[in-house]
């Protein structure tokens, strides 16, 4: 089940909880970062950064607005002369799309039509294998070993000849681990003569572990790689819809055929202004941290254990059913993350803002003592 339909199915009967909560939430102090408009239920599901864009990047959405009636925009060109610059890549090398989630979907088209085979980890982020399972693809899912890692080992024995793409997200979604810079670009190599590799690096920008490397490397090397990352995530642009791909320009044709639309004016201007602006992007990571150690704090309180998480969302064992953690919690006004087989006893929480975190410890605590 994806989440846009876990959703639909779980949300209906949370009404009278959200509504007592509501007077929670206002009594809460003005927070230190301007946040998006927030109401309940507190959004602790979808990993989003809960301060919204910078103020760069607002302004610089407002002042787009003259160019919002032009299909020939330069914005676009001008991102991507951006991330080349700062990823050093060749501009030809680097695409922008209406978030990661497109590239994602485009690879799922372009190599998963006609019976193709992918090689996944799982679980894992469903945007790309989706769409291969949709069009006819076979995914070959290779379970996270015991510490919740990619078992790389497996996952380059099962790349036979007929695999097309494999797929690693590092650091990886559900599960918040990385996998390190060196083993993962050992496993490129290796990987990249047999089948095209996409690495999803939307979490990359949270990540403080000093063994930690971007596969853009691999990119200016010349490999068989896709590299995606999004300004959904530490921008705080998911709403906004903006991310790239990086990889050699004959791949990106191949992907680029199958768009069908292309990314708008604001949002890559709000872009630009936010790749532009590391002062925020730390004080996003700062925050970030800061949450993760008080719910690591109340998961040792409760004696639950946790997988320590380099991104922005920490994935923990409840010895509860999440679909009855995901409704209690629900009707409390707290949304926490769907089910991600097969830890059907595991909940992924998002880093809210300080307050919202509390608010999740109180509901949380009352949750697990019923």
């Amino acid at each position: 089940m994806n989440r846009r339909r876990w959703l639909v199915t779980s949300s209906a009967a949370a009404g009278a909880g959200l509504l007592a909560g509501r007077s929670a939430l206002a009594a809460l102090p003005k927070r230190e970062l301007e946040p998006a408009i927030r109401a309940l239920p507190i959004r602790l599901h979808f990993n989003e950064n809960p301060y919204g864009i910078s103020p760069k990047a607002r302004a610089a959405t407002s002042a787009a607005f003259g160019e919002s009636g032009q299909y020939d925009s330069p914005a676009m060109e001008e991102l991507a002369a951006l991330i080349a610059e700062q990823e050093k890549v060749p501009a030809d090398h680097v695409f922008v799309a209406s978030g990661s989630s497109e590239v994602l979907a485009l690879a799922g088209l372009a190599y998963g039509l006609a019976g193709g085979e992918v090689v996944a980890p799982a679980p894992t982020f469903e945007g790309l294998t989706g769409y291969v399972r949709a069009v006819g693809g076979y995914v070959h899912d290779v379970p996270v070993n015991d510490k919740m890692v990619l078992d790389l080992d497996a996952m380059d024995r099962r790349t036979t000849g007929a695999v097309r793409l494999v797929f690693v997200c590092n650091p990886n979604n559900p599960t918040g681990t990385i996998v390190p810079g060196d083993k993962l670009r050992a496993f490129c190599e290796s990987a990249s003569r047999r089948a095209v590799v996409f690495v999803d690096e939307a979490y990359h920008e949270f990540v403080e572990d000093p063994s930690h490397r971007s596969m853009v490397s691999m990119v200016r090397d010349g490999h068989n790689v896709i590299v995606s990352r999004t300004a959904s995530k530490i921008h705080g642009m998911a709403g906004l819809r903006i991310g790239f791909g990086i990889a050699r320009p004959d791949i990106i044709r191949r992907l680029q055929g199958l768009m069908m639309s292309f990314p708008n004016v604001l949002a890559a201007r709000a872009a630009i202004a936010s790749y532009r602006d590391p002062e925020y992007q730390a004080l996003s990571r700062s925050r970030t941290r800061e949450a993760k150690r008080y719910l690591y704090g109340v998961l040792d309180d409760m004696k639950l254990k946790y997988v320590p998480s380099h991104t922005n969302f920490v994935l923990f064992h409840t010895g509860k059913p999440i679909q009855a953690v995901h409704k209690a919690m629900l009707e409390k006004g707290v949304m926490v993350g769907r089910p991600f087989p097969p830890f059907m006893d595991w909940c992924r929480v998002s880093m809210g803002t300080m307050d919202e975190m509390k608010l999740f410890a109180s509901a949380f605590r009352e949750v697990m003592r019923a």
